[in-house]
């Protein structure tokens, strides 16, 4: 099939009459289409013509600069914000209470007896350095392995250029009469320091006399000494600006990496027991104890216990506002059992969450203090977020490239899982071994001195690392769909003098059924949960720019400067593909023209016909006949043509115009 006919055709019954050039097409289209403007170029005179077309391309100019905004501006995605507030039944928030101490010291003091020593002994040399004055009790041998692995040192600082490390069990032993070598004290010239670590140089010194110096002199610091691994010159020293800082953080360090060891249900046992720390509940009107509370271990708080949390039941719903319809507790916290050198706040910790949901209460929990009735009113606010491309929100977590490590308590995603599951993994990957703090991946175990000896530098090198916190920060998501609870917290003190002496017996009573008072104001803490009102407020996120918005912004823009509308649009795209016709008839075109081409640089002379060609493959001396050397005078004429026929000698001719010659019969 001859496909430029047919592209001719095709382009003849697509279009009538715009011609078959470009400079035709575009003529024809000016002086068809709807929109102003380019209809006056080829109709106004020379100068007009000028003043049209510069108009014309300027204006059009425009549009397309306000179209490229626009279509910048709906493609950000950006949303606004609206706020309702409605009125509902709403389910009351689940409840989680712990103790600010994780352990019960009776229970964990064989674990943690040599640590105590050691930190009892470092910090009555810091507090009284001269021999004399020292109470230690030299005779009872410290283990100092222990102490090596995460020591604590003295920086001395009075000369900034050069200055001084002190390590405290050293300068024991050579006040006892143990000398050290000074090849013991630690140089700064191979050490690393983070943010907050101070290397220092090469130098040693007798301890400053800390307890009889002056504010003006003391210009030292105590700071936990980290190193890749035991006897390593790449260390990295933790300044803290107050020694009680530093001992808890070496404290919590060193605990960490013993309780690791220890067995998970060992740990549980070791922990507050919720019929010994729940002594009173009621909701609403309902009495309830401790076995409505679901347990669950977290690092930081021991046994920590969930009211309302609709794991194993549909959640409750709170019938009514107000303080005698919430949730009343009394606790007792024990703190006469507290470790001494772990805890250094004493309460209880609480927090309000969703159902479902894992509480993460070193984030987001709050105190409540011993001796106190503390009353938290409740607002709710529910966040609606819009998803994929106007944020980066998820419904559930399971387009989170992070494995979360808290799907093993069978709660819901929240992006605090998703950074402390980010965490671990790096920890997992880069240490070796998992932090005492986070969950465990299957197969991995927790950090501890003797089978990671460096884990404490790894662990704090990582997280002072801003690469891999941005990592986490860049993975993680947050929630689409989140409730909040604001709460509204007042305090006062309760027992009242007037009243403790009864309502200590009573409660000393029903827990260990004795007359007599075992408990006492420093233990007792007293919580009011409850709904302010039922107004929630949802905060939801809509589209700032829609569909609608775009194509109505881009028709105003268009008509304004060019008095166009969508017909001229399709007009414009008209003559677009009437330009792709006449393309493909050229190309067409010009494909024939240079096939004709080499055809001919094959054959200079015409090209042999088919029976010649077959004569010359038959008889190889055939010889074609030369046409092209006969003179012009001489060549053969044209072969006489067959004339056509004369179609009227075959018409019929009527009866009536026949003559007499013929051959019709007459009758």
């Amino acid at each position: 099939m001859n496909l430029r006919r047919y592209f001719i055709r095709a382009l003849h019954r697509l279009q009538k009459g715009p011609g078959y050039t470009y400079k035709e097409l575009l003529v024809w289209y000016c002086d068809n289409t709807n929109t102003h403007g380019p209809k006056r170029i080829i109709k106004e005179g020379p100068k007009k013509k000028l003043i049209w077309f510069f108009l014309t391309l300027l204006f059009a100019s425009l549009v397309f600069w306000q179209w490229g905004i626009l279509i910048n501006t709906y493609l950000s995605y950006n949303v606004t914000s609206s706020l309702s507030i409605g009125f509902k039944t709403m389910k009351f928030p689940a409840v989680t209470v712990c103790n600010a101490n994780p352990f019960k010291y009776s229970e964990v003091k064989h674990l943690l007896k040599e640590l105590d020593r050691l930190i009892e002994v470092a910090l009555e040399r810091i507090l009284q350095p001269t021999p004399g004055n020292s109470s230690e009790n030299t005779s009872l041998p410290l283990d100092l392995g222990l102490w090596h692995q995460i020591p604590l040192v003295l920086i001395d600082e009075h000369n900034k250029d050069n200055p001084i490390i002190l390590d405290i069990f050293e300068t024991i032993q050579t006040s006892a009469g143990n000398q050290t070598s000074a090849g013991d004290q630690t140089s700064a010239d191979n050490q690393t320091s983070a943010d907050d670590q101070t290397s220092v140089g090469n130098q040693t010194a007798a301890p400053p006399a800390l307890a009889n110096t002056t504010s003006e002199e003391k210009k030292y610091k105590l700071a936990v000494k980290l190193c890749s691994h035991q006897g390593s010159n790449n260390c990295t020293y933790r300044n803290f600006t107050s020694a009680a800082q530093a001992v808890t953080e070496w404290y919590i360090l060193q605990s960490t990496s013993i309780l690791s060891k220890v067995p998970l249900q060992e740990r549980i046992r070791m922990g507050y027991q919720a019929e010994d720390m729940i002594l009173a509940c009621l909701y609403g009107a309902e009495p309830c104890n401790y076995k409505n509370f679901t347990q669950i271990y977290h690092p930081d708080h021991g046994n920590c216990y969930i009211f309302n949390w609709g794991m194993d039941e549909e959640a409750l719903n709170s019938s009514n506002p107000g303080a005698e319809f919430g949730l009343k507790l009394i606790l007792d916290i024990s703190q006469q059992d507290y470790i001494p050198y772990l805890s250094s706040a004493a309460g209880a910790r609480l927090m309000l969450h969703q159902q479902k949901s894992f509480p993460f209460l070193k984030d987001q929990g709050i105190y409540a203090m011993a001796g106190t009735e503390t009353s938290i009113g409740v607002l709710v606010d529910e966040l609606e977020r819009m998803g994929y491309p106007y944020s980066d929100c998820t419904m559930n977590g399971s387009d989170v490239p992070v494995k979360n490590l808290y799907s093993q308590y069978n709660t819901s995603y929240s992006i605090q899982a998703c950074l402390r599951s980010c965490f671990q993994n790096h920890m997992i990957e880069i240490c070796g071994c998992g932090h005492y703090m986070f969950p465990l991946p299957e197969g991995v175990n927790y950090c501890n001195n003797e089978d990671n000896p460096g884990w404490a530098y790894c662990y704090s090198s990582l997280r002072s690392s801003i690469r891999h916190r941005q990592i986490c920060i860049d993975s993680c998501k947050e929630t689409c769909n989140d409730t909040q609870y604001k709460m509204t917290i007042s305090m006062a003190d309760w027992p009242s003098e007037a009243s403790e002496d009864w309502i200590f017996h009573i409660l000393s009573y029903e827990r260990d059924m004795s007359t007599n008072v075992t408990l006492d104001r420093n233990g007792i803490i007293k919580l009011n949960i409850y709904f302010q009102e039922y107004n929630y407020r949802t905060i939801s996120e809509s589209a700032a720019t829609t569909i609608v918005w775009l194509l109505s912004s881009l028709g105003g823009q268009f008509g304004f400067w060019m008095g166009g509308s969508v017909l001229c649009l399709i007009e414009f795209g008209e003559i677009i593909i009437d330009s792709l016709w006449i393309t493909v008839i050229n190309v067409i075109s010009w494909c024939k023209g240079l096939k004709q081409k080499r055809a001919q640089a094959r054959y200079p002379d015409t090209p042999p016909t088919v029976s010649e060609l077959v004569e010359a493959h038959t008889n190889l001396g055939f010889q074609p006949e030369d046409t092209g050397t006969l003179p012009r005078d001489e060549a053969l004429p044209p072969e006489p043509g067959t004339p056509p026929p004369n179609y009227d000698s075959l018409r019929v001719q009527p009866l009536d115009v026949l003559g007499p010659d013929s051959d019709t019969e007459t009758e």
